[in-house]
């Protein structure tokens, strides 16, 4: 007999586990609510750019995920980021930053391609255009419905990826009476998050940096990041210039309501002033994105999440490992698969 499982969530951590579970006697189903994969490792193309303008790169922090991006997975079109990443303070004032050594991983057609390619090697069937909203306990397992009340169907399992926020909102829906899911729901909603508002500046000329990214070292500038897409193979024509800028969370938490172009005024203004170049102050076109649920900077301390999987409830993301980075996401994903797996005959 075959069960069934259902991920809620398509970004990094759900490309893992489903990954994970490729090989499990299982009908797997993934509902997505947007009508892409991979999540806040996100791509954007505009005027012949392509651009991550989420999740930067994939760090080589982690040996199992370098592993399976290097060797296991096709690794054509990878891109290594050869460029060093540099500092600045609350001042603006630039630092050579530590060389650490490590690889900064992308793809020439954008960091999406990671869950494309994790879920091309499954079976998978993904619900795009589709919001969980109540996961609803019976004797056998669970039944999830979307945001209208439309039946999703029975499943044997669920693993939950999206962000804590909303993972616990989920719980304060759920049809289960049962005081785990009270201390679920009170758990989770602990993990605070960090909101970024990520601009795109594009410029019709070539910028001349020593370094790749900049990093905000004292979390005392209203620009937390600031990245060059022209360093990735295949992102930006020859002779033009992309940067991507991550403002700092309480600047993205009063400005999340103010438009496109005033957001992007306003970044191009402090980009020019921290670079020392008022060219930059104009850029030829813009994009930006609201992060809400960006970073979590914290992960819950006890074994709550534990608890889920003596009811077949399971759940994976950067949240749960406490660290905001894509290989943590993944490496979480692809432990919870296989756990999962070991659960259903894998």
């Amino acid at each position: 007999m075959t069960d069934e499982v259902a991920i809620v969530g398509a970004g990094a951590a759900g490309a893992g586990a489903a990954y994970a579970l490729r090989d499990a006697n299982v009908d797997l189903t993934v509902f997505e609510k947007s009508q892409g994969v991979s999540g806040r490792a996100a791509t954007r193309r505009k005027n012949g750019c392509t651009y991550d303008h989420g999740a930067n790169y994939v760090k080589s922090d982690d040996d199992r995920v370098s592993t399976l991006l290097t060797e296991v997975l096709d690794d054509d079109g990878l891109v290594d980021i050869e460029e060093p990443i540099w500092t600045f303070d609350g001042d603006g004032e630039i630092s050579e930053g530590r060389d650490a050594d490590e690889h900064k991983w992308s793809y020439e057609t954008g960091i999406t391609q990671l869950g494309k390619r994790l879920f091309a090697e499954t079976d998978a069937a993904i619900e795009h255009g589709v919001r969980v909203a109540e996961p609803v306990r019976e004797d056998d397992g669970w039944r999830l419905r979307d945001d209208g009340g439309s039946d999703l169907g029975a499943f044997d399992a669920v693993l939950l990826t999206p962000p804590a926020p909303q993972t616990s909102d989920l719980f304060g829906s759920a049809n289960w009476e049962h005081r785990l899911c009270r201390e679920l729901r009170r758990r989770i909603a602990t993990v605070p998050y960090r909101t970024i508002i990520s601009a795109v500046l594009h410029y019709p000329f070539e910028i001349d940096l020593p370094y790749y990214g900049l990093v905000n070292s004292d979390k005392d500038h209203d620009v937390g990041w600031l990245s060059r897409e022209d360093c990735k193979d295949g992102h930006v024509p020859d002779g033009e210039s992309l940067l991507v800028v991550q403002m700092a969370h309480d600047w993205s938490v009063e400005h999340h309501d103010v438009s496109e172009t005033e957001l992007t005024d306003a970044v191009s203004d402090m980009v020019a002033d921290l670079l020392d170049d008022a060219d930059l102050a104009a850029p030829d076109w813009t994009d930006a994105q609201f992060w809400r649920y960006a970073q979590p900077e914290g992960a819950i301390e006890d074994d709550v999440l534990e608890k889920g999987a003596s009811h077949d409830l399971y759940f994976a993301g950067d949240w749960v490992t406490g660290e905001a980075r894509v290989h943590a996401a993944l490496r979480c994903g692809l432990e919870t698969g296989e756990r999962m797996s070991e659960r259903f005959g894998g």
